[in-house]
């Protein structure tokens, strides 16, 4: 049961807007086009708007692939759960090219591509601890450059932290 309904569309202002533009184009920064979680957090459009600047620079800008982006938010959201993000996520995850066995497998904690598998075992270690084993953290940088291993570590936090807020805010699937 949502705790907060996305913001009604008579209360959609220039604030509202600008809070979106980070992300969405201004043909997609309405009521309808903005999907829920969007439409949701817009009842707070300072915070909506910093948020979306960072989440757009990882959905955008990273320094990863898209591919990596999504294995790491997939397990991400996985092991704190966000059922919403998963389903969200799914179709993204296979535009990347991930397969519906490799999604599973994801999720099982267990894929069978070398970086995958590496990359689900660090979302897994920083999820347990909040912090990188000396031997992980070696397998990424023999992976990844200093770049590449901060835009995953944030994408992990990232998804972690708006999973518990779409959680916390009761925010509800898209009418199909």
């Amino acid at each position: 049961m949502p705790r907060l309904e996305p913001l009604p569309a008579e209360c959609w202002d220039d604030a509202v807007q600008a809070a979106l533009s980070p992300l969405l184009p201004a043909e997609r920064a309405n009521p309808r086009d903005a999907g829920n979680v969007l439409g949701t957090l817009v009842h707070h459009p300072e915070l909506t708007r910093a948020y979306l600047t960072f989440n757009a620079h990882l959905l955008v800008s990273s320094t990863l692939s898209p591919r990596v982006r999504e294995v790491a938010l997939l397990r991400a959201v996985q092991v704190r759960p966000c059922e919403y993000l998963w389903d969200h996520h799914i179709p993204i995850a296979q535009r990347t090219g991930l397969s519906a066995a490799e999604i599973d497998a994801i999720r099982a904690g267990d894929p069978q591509h070398p970086v995958d598998r590496l990359v689900v075992r660090a979302v897994d270690e920083l999820n347990e601890s909040n912090t990188l084993s000396d031997p992980v953290w070696s397998e990424l940088r023999a992976h990844f450059d200093e770049r590449q291993l901060m835009d995953l570590i944030f994408t992990i936090g990232c998804y972690q932290l708006l999973g518990a807020a779409v959680n916390v805010l009761g925010i509800q699937p898209e009418a199909s």
